[in-house]
């Protein structure tokens, strides 16, 4: 063991052997070999060598609790943005996260929430804890939103209302009551489907599958799949639905397939649960965006939704949002919504206030209101407008007469181009546009100015590319 502790190649061997006699010496007792090779808490020390001069000596370093601990792998939309900061080419463009940007591809802090943070200003409101069901005015005004004013649930107070960390905290809690209240209930999820809505369910130890909904021969919404799969589960499982702006296909059914969509849920008894992430935001009326929500609470159904302020308010970083779930009786929202705030109190005890405020105030104000809804107006037409100018330049420049039209059928701040992995890998790798390697670009991210360069991206990409 000391030739391993202490290796002396190029001493003389007098020296070499009086320094190796004291270490003998010193390691009878044990002492000195317990000291260098184990900790304090009797761990053991790994060894790794060192080289000073001619003599190179073994520096014993304790290993670490966490050893077995792996890397976890990059987020795949996250991650898009970190390659794309890393790449130093002028004509890269990052279509992979969802945020919307100016035609000169800034961020873009609404006026209306300028003028909200001003007013809260002048009234110098405190930071004080918010309960753990959130700001009172907020869980208003938000239920308000989705639900209407005037909903005759709203008035019976059958709905449960608490503020949650934008949409993925809001889902977390629904997640959590899944799991605590319906044991071994499935959640069905579309396939394709946002990327975080599995992580949440895992994490959440709620068991799911997938139903059918993209179909990639026509790059549209596969209806009877969907249908079918919704009919196949069994009774009484929860069935995750987009609201509107389905994220990443930016594909919807058409109020026409909604209903049938409600009728196969009635008749199968299963729980409908809406990600409404983008009111507001997709066609540019509140009202228009939330009707797929409205018309599952018109026909009496239990339900819940899980909102986020981060796109149509531009809130990305304050995490504002709440989990709304519609009982069919005043008593069970209040047990529900007590049990959401036990869920949620060992989670992050209550939420943060100053984004529940800028909403309360737009929400509240009918001045802010109507510049809000402008506003969202103003995005959503830019958004349309380079869609419409993508399909133009898709279009005249494929001279194959492949048919892009399903740009134009698909609504938000996404399209699903119907590109491969390797094709998207191509798009990054020659013309430096980073995207998810599912084939979804965000169009918030695009300007009117590099549409023709996306066009020929994706062109080569379809065409050239297996």
């Amino acid at each position: 063991m000391a030739s391993t502790f202490l290796s002396l190649p190029s001493v003389s061997p007098s020296a070499a052997q009086s320094v190796q006699d004291k270490c003998k010496d010193k390691m009878k007792s044990g002492n000195a070999f317990k000291s260098a090779f184990f900790g304090k808490d009797k761990q053991p020390l790994s060894v790794k060598t060192k080289s000073h001069g001619r003599i190179t000596m073994a520096v014993a370093v304790k290993a670490s609790r966490f050893d077995n601990i792996t890397m976890a792998p990059p987020d795949p939309i996250l991650g898009v943005s970190e390659a794309f900061k890393a790449d130093t080419n002028e004509l890269k463009l990052n279509l992979g996260v969802g945020a919307y940007r100016t035609e000169e591809l800034q961020p873009y802090v609404l006026k209306v929430v300028r003028k909200a943070e001003n007013l809260m200003l002048e009234r110098g409101e405190n930071k004080e804890y918010l309960p753990i069901e959130g700001l009172a005015a907020f869980n208003k005004a938000t239920a308000e939103l989705l639900f209407g004013a005037d909903n005759p649930v709203l008035h019976e107070q059958r709905v449960a209302t608490i503020q949650g960390l934008s949409g993925t905290g809001s889902l977390r809690i629904a997640a959590a009551l899944i799991e605590r209240y319906f044991p071994g209930a499935k959640i069905l999820i579309s396939s394709p489907t946002w990327g975080n809505h599995k992580n949440i369910f895992n994490d959440a130890r709620v068991p799911w599958s997938e139903y059918r909904y993209y179909d990639p021969k026509t790059v549209g919404l596969d209806f009877d799949g969907m249908i079918e799969d919704i009919k196949a589960a069994p009774e009484g499982s929860f069935v995750l639905l987009h609201g509107c702006a389905h994220n990443p296909t930016g594909i919807d059914p058409t109020p026409q397939q909604w209903e049938k969509i409600a009728d196969v849920i009635q008749e199968k008894n299963h729980f409908p649960f809406f990600d409404v992430a983008y009111q507001g935001f997709a066609s540019g009326s509140l009202d228009e965006d939330a009707s797929s929500v409205r018309l599952f609470a018109a026909r009496g159904m239990e339900l819940l939704v899980a909102q986020s302020y981060s796109k149509n308010l531009g809130l990305y970083a304050e995490r504002v949002g709440a989990i709304n779930v519609l009982c069919s009786s005043p008593d069970a929202a209040i047990r529900v919504k007590s049990q959401m705030k036990r869920i949620a109190r060992p989670m992050y005890s209550n939420p943060p206030v100053h984004g529940a405020r800028i909403v309360a105030n737009v929400v509240g104000n009918p001045d802010f209101f109507n510049e809000w809804k402008d506003e969202m107006e103003m995005m959503a037409g830019r958004i349309k407008s380079v869609r419409q100018k993508l399909y133009n330049n898709l279009s005249s420049k494929d001279k194959t007469g492949k048919d892009w039209s399903f740009v134009l059928k698909q609504i938000g701040m996404f399209s699903f181009t119907g590109l491969n992995k390797a094709q998207s890998d191509n798009m990054t790798d020659k013309w430096h546009i980073y995207m998810t390697k599912d084939g979804r670009i965000s169009l918030a991210g695009l300007s009117a100015a590099k549409c023709e360069y996306l066009a020929d991206a994706i062109i080569d990409s379809y065409h050239n590319v297996s």
